[in-house]
Formats: structure tokens, sequence, C-alpha cells
């Protein structure tokens, strides 16, 4: 960790006031929350020492000239020690970050690195993705000397292309959407000779602050409105905010709230996520149905993957292999009667089952209307299951258990 300086007199709400109104004087932002993140994230890279994870910065855009470019030339001006390019090697990237006070990675035309057509850049995915967390390192074998190499990742980045980015990397960002700028919506332009030496002077004024408090910013824990890796991304900057006092505190949190819900709701869930979420469709309340007609349903939804999952459509087989993540198994079954007593004993599903999983992954409303219940096939449950049924209503205490079973297909 570098020595502090002596602290200085300016006041570090003052600083990044001073920021935040450079980066609005070049580039129109989708929201004053999205400005106020770009402020805090460029401060906070001016602090790395004292953190434990480098939140990415992701600036995406669906279009060309939404400013992305711009704003990478703003942050490029402000962040500390910015290392820039268009197309790295991940050779020369991983050796630019093995220090203690590592350089700000910059990469503009990600879309070029990470986009659908291009690929061959795992190396590079990989050191975005580990240089997000302190002590992650490269593992290399250094042929010419006979032994293993430690390379260091540790690393802030800022990522500006034209659609999303890796999930992996969108992960650990702060994302912001950028959007073409609307008729009325004026910005100065920019030209780094004459305009540069001012946001270098910021950038100054930035690390002269934050550089004479790494070692209170290292012990920081500030309250954070989120949870898991969204508040280790955040957290650098909510840290920042906390210091600068002022307005900054609650502007930070308010950035941190809404940025991450943007992110949230933009990010497409994944398969067994999306099967979760329309299996509890499927059932429409039902208490037990059978593995045909939860397929059937499925497969029913146009704009669902279902009818062609796998290429041949999602199979019995396949359904149970992605329900087995979330420890939900199909049963042998008995239907009384009701919608679907035509099957008889066949093997399905209990809605119980997928309560848990309802609730961790895809959090929703989920009544259980009443009805008559169906029957378990007694042979293919374990020996809690008969308590658990009689709380659900699905098994009369003076009723016996068949003791029939039936095979059916997985």
């Amino acid at each position: 960790m570098t020595s502090p300086n002596p602290a200085p007199t300016e006041p570090g709400a003052v600083i990044l006031d001073a920021v935040h109104a450079a980066i609005t004087r070049y580039v129109i932002l989708p929201s004053p929350e999205a400005v106020d993140a770009v402020t805090l994230w460029v401060a906070a890279s001016h602090a790395q020492p004292a953190w434990a994870h480098a939140p990415r910065l992701v600036i995406r855009a669906p279009e060309k000239r939404c400013g992305k470019s711009r704003l990478l030339d703003v942050v490029e001006g402000t962040c500390h020690n910015p290392l820039i390019t268009v197309n790295a090697s991940p050779a020369a990237v991983y050796r630019s970050v093995g220090t203690d006070n590592p350089p700000t990675i910059l990469l503009d035309e990600a879309d070029t690195i990470f986009g659908a057509s291009a690929d061959g850049n795992e190396d590079l995915r990989g050191l975005l993705n580990a240089g997000h967390q302190r002590n992650r390192p490269t593992i290399r074998w250094d042929a010419a000397n006979q032994r293993l190499e430690k390379i260091a990742t540790f690393a802030m980045a800022a990522l500006a292309g034209i659609g999303a980015m890796p999930d992996t990397i969108e992960d650990r960002a702060v994302v912001v959407r950028m959007r073409r700028r609307a008729p009325g919506e004026k910005v100065a332009p920019y030209r780094e000779r004459r305009d540069g030496p001012a946001l270098r002077a910021l950038a100054e004024r930035l690390n002269q602050w934050l550089s004479a408090h790494l070692p209170e910013l290292s012990a920081a824990t500030p309250f954070m409105p989120v949870e898991d890796r969204a508040a280790d991304t955040w957290e650098p900057l909510v840290a920042v905010a906390d210091l600068a006092g002022g307005t900054w505190p609650d502007r930070a949190r308010r950035a941190c709230e809404t940025l991450t819900a943007e992110r949230d709701g933009s990010t497409p869930p994944s398969d067994r996520i999306r099967l979760l979420a329309d299996c509890r469709t499927a059932f429409r309340g039902a208490d037990a149905m059978p593995s045909a007609v939860l397929l059937e349903r499925l497969k029913a939804d146009a704009e669902a993957p279902w009818a062609e999952y796998g290429g041949t459509g999602l199979t019995a087989m396949k359904l149970g292999l992605l329900l087995r993540e979330y420890d939900i198994r199909s049963s042998n079954i008995r239907f009384a009667p009701g919608p679907f007593a035509e099957y008889g004993q066949v093997k399905g599903y209990y809605r119980a089952d997928f309560a848990d999983a309802w609730q961790r992954y895809c959090p929703g409303p989920d009544k259980v209307p009443g009805g008559k219940p169906s029957q378990p096939s007694q042979p293919s449950l374990p020996s809690s299951t008969p308590g658990r049924l009689l709380s659900l209503g699905r098994l009369e205490p003076s009723q016996p258990a068949d003791t029939n079973t039936t095979a059916g297909t997985a």
C-alpha cells in the first residue's frame, strides 16, 4: 500500500462534484444515478490498494453513436493510471497488471473481443473475472526457468462496446446502458489536446484526496443496500461516497440499488431458472401433475425454448436432469378423480416439491387453490413422506396406501 500523503484541505464532496460536472459536460448518461455511479467508480480507481474487490465498469449501447467511447475518454482522463486499448493480447495485459498499485484497464470496442462472432479470448475473459477479487492470481508454467509463475490479476477495468458483455463480467460490474442523444440534448465537444489537461488535473485532485485516506478506506465497512457479489462490486464506490460526505452517501446507495435492479431485470435467466418459472406457470395451481402434461404445457409456449430444447425438444429425461439440480424428482403418482384422472398411476411431479426452489430462485406469487388431492403410490416415497402428505391434504389418515406400483418413465 502506498504511503499516505498529507491530508488535503479540499473537501472530497467538492472534488466529486467537479468530476460529476466534467462527465455531464461531455456526455449524456441515461440517468442521474448512472452519472453518480461513474463519478464514484472513477474516484474509487484512485484507491485500488484499499479494496478487496475491483469493480468493473461496463459501458454498453444498443447501437453506434450513443456516447460510449466519449464516456470512456472522460473516464480515461480522470481515472488512476489509465491503460487503454482496443485489441490487447492477454499476455500484455497480464504483465501490465502485476503491481501493488495496478493501472486501470480500459477496453474500447469490447464487443469485438467478447461478441458473438469473437473467439479465442477466454484468457482475457478469465483475467477480467479473476481480477475482480484480490489474491486470485493466474498460474503459468515458466518453461525457461522450470517453475510455476503466479501472475497478479487484480485491477479495476472499464469496458465499452455494443451490446451486452459476457454475463460473468457484467455480474462483477457497474453497468451503464448508454443511449443515443435525443433532439435538444446538447453536450460540449471533447478535444483531447484542449480538454485533456483539465481532466488530468481532476485526476490529480482525486488521487491526492484518496491516497491520504487509504488506511481509513481499507478498514471501511459501509452499510450496503444489496448483497453478495453486487455488494462486493459496489462497496468501494459507497465507501468513497461515505468518505466524501454531503449528499454523496445517499446518492451512492440510490445509484447502487437502481443500477443493480436494472442489471438484474435485463439479464436473461439461465435455462434452469427459466424452467422453474415456466413450471410454475404450467402447474396452474394443480397440486400434482403427470410428467406428460407438464411437458406438453411447457412445449406449448411459443416464446419458450422447450419445444426445440437440445435440438429435439424437452423430454422427460431432460426435464428430470434439469430439475434434479434443485432436488426436484418425479414420483409414481396415482391421480384421483379430477382433471388428470384418465392418467391413472403415472410418473409426475408434486407442486410442493418446487416450492423451495421457486422461493429461492424465482420468487413470485404461488397460491395453491384447494381441490381434490391426488394419491401417491406408496412404495416410491421415502418413509417421511406420508406425514408430509397428510399436512398437504393429499392422503387421508384412515386411507391405506396402495402397495401396487406402476413403472413409468423418468
